[in-house]
């Protein structure tokens, strides 16, 4: 995800954050839940709303770490759950790599596919997704499946 200051703020994105992935569930290192923060004030930021969080929901497995150098996963990570639906990515003519890693039509339909957004708020954004209509049939259909993503 790309953090821009001008179009949100990191209170924004804690609380995003917090209301889309159970962060109870214990997952191995390279699929941790985690906050990243760049400077002290992020830092009691992201503090004050894990408390918050365990404090309603029971002992959480998010660590909160300082933002350090930063590495892109390998291609094949990119974009996983979309991935996992091939019709898409060949509908929407995406190989694993740059095009994928970079589309933001392609961002919006890994969070769709994957469980995370409703039928009401695809329908919304549709018109600017601009998919035709046999992969807006098919992405509806995998959001009324539904997703049983953990880790």
């Amino acid at each position: 995800m790309v953090f821009d200051p001008s179009a949100t703020n990191y209170s924004n994105l804690l609380e995003i954050f917090w209301n889309n992935h159970d962060p109870k569930i214990k997952c191995t290192r390279q699929y941790m839940s985690a906050i990243f923060y760049h400077n002290e004030e992020q830092k009691r930021l992201a503090e004050e709303t894990f408390k918050v969080y365990e404090a309603k929901k029971g002992k959480v497995q998010t660590l909160v770490l300082p933002a350090t150098t930063f590495y892109d996963a390998e291609d094949y990570h990119q974009k996983y759950l979309l991935q996992k639906h091939p019709f898409i990515l060949n509908a929407l003519e995406l190989d694993p790599g740059p095009m994928l890693n970079n589309s933001h039509v392609a961002t919006r339909l890994n969070g769709y596919v994957g469980g995370y957004g409703t039928l009401a708020a695809f329908e919304e954004e549709l018109p600017r997704l601009k998919l035709d209509d046999r992969v807006a049939a098919y992405v509806r259909n995998a959001i009324a499946r539904g997703s049983n993503v953990a880790c």
